[in-house]
């Protein structure tokens, strides 16, 4: 079994896959959205975490298994999302932000703090 995550600009979807690969549990959410400028997006990444737990969950609850029972999970994100995350609180610093530009300065001066922030195209440290 397989969980599949699809993390998009508007959402999150999971799926579940059995051994044959097909679809056993399927569940999806959408997240708000900010547009702080022209060509800008920010989301908040507390809830874009939350999101995915939760529908992470209920695709494997519909697949009628234990989580126990995953093999592996995959991951599929925007690749122009930058985060950053206070590694001391293990909460973000700032908004979410995508756009193919410079990212806004309040995150870059965010990532500039000593030892306790980080870049992460993941979203987690």
């Amino acid at each position: 079994m397989i969980l599949a995550i699809d993390q998009g600009t508007t959402g999150t979807t999971c799926l579940v896959f059995d051994e044959a690969g097909a679809i056993a549990g399927r569940a999806y959410s959408e997240f708000e959205q900010f547009f702080p400028r022209p060509g800008w997006v920010e989301h908040d990444a507390a809830e874009i975490w939350e999101v995915t737990r939760r529908v992470a969950r209920e695709a494997i609850a519909e697949a009628g298994i234990e989580g126990s029972r995953l093999d592996a999970v995959g991951i599929a994100n925007q690749r122009e999302t930058v985060v950053a995350w206070d590694l001391k609180s293990g909460e973000p610093v700032h908004r979410a932000w995508s756009g193919r530009t410079a990212a806004p300065p309040s995150a870059a001066a965010s990532c500039a703090r000593p030892a306790t922030r980080r870049w992460s195209a993941s979203g987690r440290g």
